[in-house]
């Protein structure tokens, strides 16, 4: 007799670069790619993330075998997009997804993280645009998600995830709402970042009860809960939030993680859940392994429907 925790409704965990401090495709201060795959397999995962497009290696074949020596797979790839500013932000983004979605799905990936521009730096701090948009703006935003989503199916067979973030136009439970009220679910859906949605007080199990159909993917973290008001009341950009610590180690933060793996497994148990943590700069490269290999086992522990394959 199956049960509600039997491995056909349990959601596959992940981890990415992001969680060993990867920001960049090259960084002084970042772990090389090799070491980053051997503490991958070490700290017990099977799937993982591109990262950014460069770090890890470009040639199909050579990433399939580093990957493979060490029992990985890979569940997406990251581009960044700004599709509201206008129609001369199509090409960079088709660029970049013929890039990241073109060596993907060669190694049998079917998502691509969709990550929008901040308005606010998060290299320099400097103020790029206004913080929120007009009616028009949202509607070139929507339509040019869609137009992306669409060319992604037809052209590669991977769904673009959309990731809501800190310091972007999208970031609260209001802004989420308007966003998937302006795209087509059979194009356009969410990469549910717990940590980020956490970060300006959203709700993640009451959006993923309100939107399942619009839930195609998780980032797993957890927000300082009470870092994140002191960021938020004086206005500190959120690459100076990371260095200060705002994204923490679970359990330490907010959200609780396992509820949410818990309502997005009933909704499909092929979802990925990619554990990770904001972390730049890293004070010592092996700090991330621990971190990393912790976080694993605390979801392993406090939550049945997570599961490696």
């Amino acid at each position: 007799m199956t049960t509600t925790t039997d491995v056909q409704t349990k959601l596959r965990i992940g981890t990415a670069p992001d969680s060993w401090g990867v920001w960049f495709p090259e960084h002084p201060s970042q772990i090389p790619w090799d070491r980053f795959l051997d503490e991958v397999e070490k700290a017990g995962y099977e799937w993982l993330e591109l990262g950014p497009f460069g770090y890890l290696p470009t040639d199909p074949h050579q990433l399939e075998d580093e990957l493979g020596k060490r029992n990985l797979k890979l569940s997406a790839g990251t581009v960044f997009t700004g599709l509201h500013k206008g129609d001369d932000q199509w090409k960079r983004a088709w660029d970049q997804a013929l890039d990241v979605a073109g060596l993907a799905s060669k190694l049998g990936a079917e998502h691509l993280v969709v990550i929008p521009d901040l308005w606010r730096s998060d290299a320099t701090n400097e103020v790029l645009e206004a913080r929120t948009l007009t009616p028009e703006l949202w509607d070139k935003l929507g339509k040019g998600h869609d137009k992306l989503g669409k060319a992604l199916l037809e052209e590669f067979g991977v769904k673009q995830e959309f990731h809501t973030h800190a310091d972007s136009h999208v970031g609260t439970y209001q802004e989420t709402e308007r966003f998937l009220e302006v795209t087509d679910p059979q194009f356009t859906n969410l990469c549910l970042d717990t940590g980020h949605f956490a970060y300006y007080g959203g709700d993640n199990v009451r959006l993923v009860e309100a939107y399942p159909e619009r839930i195609g993917y998780l980032h797993l973290k957890q927000v300082d809960s009470d870092l994140r008001f002191t960021v938020l009341k004086n206005d500190i950009p959120f690459g100076e939030a990371v260095a200060m610590g705002v994204m923490v180690e679970p359990p330490q933060g907010v959200p609780e993680l396992a509820p949410i793996i818990e309502a997005v497994a009933k909704i499909d148990p092929e979802i990925f859940g990619i554990v990770e943590q904001d972390m730049f700069p890293v004070a010592s490269i092996d700090l991330p392994l621990g971190i990393a290999t912790r976080t694993r086992e605390h979801i392993f522990a406090t939550s049945p429907y997570a599961r490696i394959h």
